[in-house]
């Protein structure tokens, strides 16, 4: 499987910190802000060396009292632990709750520009709020999150609530995924899960399997996008080796997908999700026939257009795909329409494409009318008869006085104006039949 897309190596984490008043309330040892510094620092410690893992802090709820106001404190830069250490030992509970606002300022946090990113490597844009939900006095921290996650800036949201379980009465999941600290104890534990989360890749085996559950001999595109954003994230090619083994895809385990597997028409996954640390199986059963278009095989002396024809499911109008006369092409069981863009179209509907069956479809071989028209005949249109309605397929050009038109075999009718009249009691209708790779000969001049 030839991949073009590989997980980021590395990660920014930018930590949403809440300083609002209701932090110095008192929590497990302390008050809830004390025992997050305390946790906070050790932390900062353990990940201090850590290679591929970019950290930034921005507080809310800590500039001025009845303030709602927010501060990115520690910009993401190289060896900023010491800073982002001395900022935390110094906050001070002070204003409001601004939860939405800080998450919305946090999209220009992270830089737009790297090294990583020229060298063509995208950095994994990660968010960890840690707030106890007490104040939340905007209340539009959803539709914030919302739209932080559309941005596709950001691959995840993560929030850890601290404090009392009953002052998260509405759920923060609509913002990340949210997770209730119970206990100091699990607060480090769930720091390091986050930051360890962000650090790991999905593996996933791709099986492509036919009717009889055999993996499917074939090479076929394949993309896994953004659920939420709809933005692609990885395109590669399924394909088995000469021992019959699929290749194993790497991706980022935070991002929720929908797959397309590049079959005709494409089979679509919603909603697949992939676990790090263990080898998740993505499976798609394809039943396909193929379908060859070819000529009835009639001889002409002259050249016969290549037409090219059209495959439609069967009711649609949405085109599926193009293909030529005398070639093979794979779809899914199913019912197609078949239109051939010859003159006039042929419509073929509701052809059956079945399980491991080669369907062939003849098209007739188009025969030709041959007009020799006098210079008396200055215009004229040919219509298509057909049960009784006429269809139009094209004007004569007053310019020639020999016109050679290909048509696919059919009754027609040619209709005729003379020059400089306008009494229709002048006009003619000419009825004439044109057989598959025969010559019509329409003399005019008689």
């Amino acid at each position: 499987m030839a991949q073009n897309n590989t997980v980021s190596e590395k990660t920014r984490v930018l930590i949403i910190l809440d300083c609002s008043h209701s932090m110095w309330d008192r929590w497990q040892s302390d008050s809830k802000i004390k025992v997050t510094q305390k946790v906070l620092l050790k932390f900062m410690d353990s990940i201090a060396t850590q290679k591929g893992i970019d950290v930034a802090l921005r507080v809310f709820g800590h500039l001025n009292k009845n303030s709602y106001g927010t501060r990115l404190e520690v910009p993401f830069e190289p060896n900023n632990n010491y800073k982002i250490q001395s900022k935390i030992k110094t906050l001070v509970p002070n204003g409001d709750c601004t939860a939405a606002s800080a998450l919305s300022s946090s999209l220009n946090d992270f830089p737009t520009v790297s090294a990583d990113d020229r060298n063509g490597t995208q950095a994994r844009n990660i968010i960890l709020i840690i707030t106890d939900g007490m104040d939340d006095c905007d209340g539009n921290i959803c539709n914030v999150a919302r739209q932080v996650q559309m941005s596709g800036v950001i691959v995840q949201t993560f929030i850890l609530g601290i404090g009392n379980k009953e002052d998260f009465q509405h759920s923060l999941d609509c913002a990340g995924k949210f997770t209730y600290v119970p206990n100091e104890e699990h607060y480090t534990e769930m720091l390091y899960d986050i930051f360890r989360i962000s650090e790991e890749e999905a593996r996933v085996v791709v099986s492509v399997n036919d009717e009889t559950d055999h993996l499917l001999e074939a090479t076929l595109p394949l993309a896994l996008y953004d659920s939420q954003t709809g933005v692609v994230k990885y395109t590669t090619l399924y394909s088995i080796d000469s021992r019959y083994t699929p290749d194993t895809l790497i991706v980022d385990p935070l991002v929720t997908y929908d797959v397309t597997l590049f079959t005709t028409p494409p089979i679509n996954l919603k909603n697949k999700q992939f676990k790090p640390g263990r080898v998740n199986r993505l499976n798609f059963t394809v039943e396909q026939g193929s379908l060859r278009l070819r000529s009835d095989g009639q001889r002409t002396n002259y050249p016969v257009p290549q037409y090219p024809v059209l495959i439609y499911q069967h009711g649609s109008n949405t085109i599926l795909g193009s293909q030529l006369l005398g070639e093979t092409r794979n779809y899914l069981t199913g019912n197609y329409d078949i239109e051939v863009l010859s003159s006039p179209t042929l419509r073929l509907e509701n052809v059956a494409i079945i399980s491991s069956t080669a369907t062939d479809l003849t098209i007739p071989t188009p025969g030709v009318a041959n007009i020799n028209k006098p210079k008396v005949i200055s215009s004229g249109s040919i219509f298509e008869l057909k049960d009784g309605v006429l269809n139009y397929i094209c004007d004569l050009d007053p310019n020639k006085i020999n016109e050679r038109i290909l048509l696919m075999p059919g009754e027609y009718q040619l209709v005729l104006k003379p020059q400089n009249s306008i009494e229709y009691k002048k006009v003619k209708t000419i009825r004439f039949l044109i057989g598959a790779g025969r010559t019509t000969v329409i003399n005019l001049s008689h």
